[in-house]
């Protein structure tokens, strides 16, 4: 989304409002500080406005969807068709757990076995060479079933089992909570952060779905628990906190995309440093000196200036 905004309008806490660009489609003009108060979680100020770049609707476009044995093998294929130069829309990666609350929760009766699903956009021509070019490096990896299809609803129903996801894995605990996590990591290392974050997961004795934006590196883990037994609580907590530094220690971060609240501040020193944290804090201090915007978030309490 941040990469689609071109200008804001925000009012900061002193009540000066303040707006961020042009309409133009890039600028060296000053600051960049759109950038800045998207990333501040409404630490900063409150957004009343935003200029959005638009998009054109793609001619044509394929969806596939390939099985794998092991959830390594579909990252591979994953890196493999995004450094190859490959133009994909969408690279999405689901585990075999994930699959399985799919079956459950929509009748459906999928391979439970990792799965990845692709967008291919353009002219047709152009659209279906993309996807034969993936199939291959596939076939390389050891997929199978791999299946594309072009109509608007044959590509809406595929969709649809990504997009449903989530409530899937609800119902496969109903009278469970779900933690919901992110890591991100680089490209390269997406397969081994996956790799050794799962091993962990399928050991634990609570149910844990991952689901990845296998293009950017980005994977999501869905941790169910039972919210009247603490003991699943901190289960929970410390699969989240393993992610989290196989992550770091990859040199990934704590959040692709959900962002730091209060749940990730704990992570921010070992991820960018205390000067860092300091930064944020004096910029947080200079334009909220009396901490009325969404006080106790993002920046840790013990960062002091």
């Amino acid at each position: 989304m941040r990469d689609n905004v071109i200008n804001l309008r925000a009012v900061l806490p002193n009540g000066d409002v303040v707006k961020t660009g042009s309409r133009a489609r890039k600028s060296a003009a000053g600051y960049d500080l759109a950038r800045l108060i998207i990333g501040s979680e409404g630490t900063l100020g409150v957004i009343t406005e935003v200029t959005l770049r638009l998009q054109k609707l793609p001619s044509h476009s394929v969806v596939a969807m390939c099985n794998f044995k092991t959830i390594k093998d579909a990252a591979d294929v994953a890196i493999a068709t995004m450094l190859s130069g490959i133009q994909v829309s969408r690279v999405e990666l689901l585990d075999e757990v994930q699959i399985k609350a799919i079956n459950m929760a929509n009748g459906k009766n999928l391979p439970e076995v990792p799965t990845l699903m692709f967008e291919f956009i353009g002219t047709e021509a152009y659209a279906l060479e993309q996807t034969l070019l993936v199939q291959k490096i596939a076939t390389e990896h050891h997929g199978s079933d791999f299946v594309f299809v072009e109509e608007p609803d044959a590509k809406a129903e595929l969709w649809k089992i990504r997009k449903e996801a989530l409530w899937a894995g609800f119902a496969m605990k109903p009278d469970h909570e779900a933690m919901i996590t992110d890591v991100c990591v680089p490209l390269s290392r997406l397969a081994e952060c996956i790799s050794t974050s799962k091993r962990l997961l399928d050991a634990s004795p609570l149910t844990c779905l991952v689901i990845a934006h296998a293009g950017d590196g980005n994977f999501h883990t869905i941790i169910l628990f039972d919210p009247s037994q603490e003991d699943q609580r901190k289960e929970a907590e410390r699969l989240n906190h393993f992610m989290v530094h196989t992550a770091l220690s990859m040199e990934g971060t704590c959040t692709g995309e959900h962002g730091v609240g209060t749940g990730k501040m704990k992570y921010l020193e070992k991820e960018l440093g205390i000067e860092s944290l300091r930064t944020m804090k004096r910029i947080k201090a200079a334009l909220d000196p009396n901490n009325i915007m969404n006080p106790g978030k993002l920046i840790p309490p013990h960062v002091c200036i």
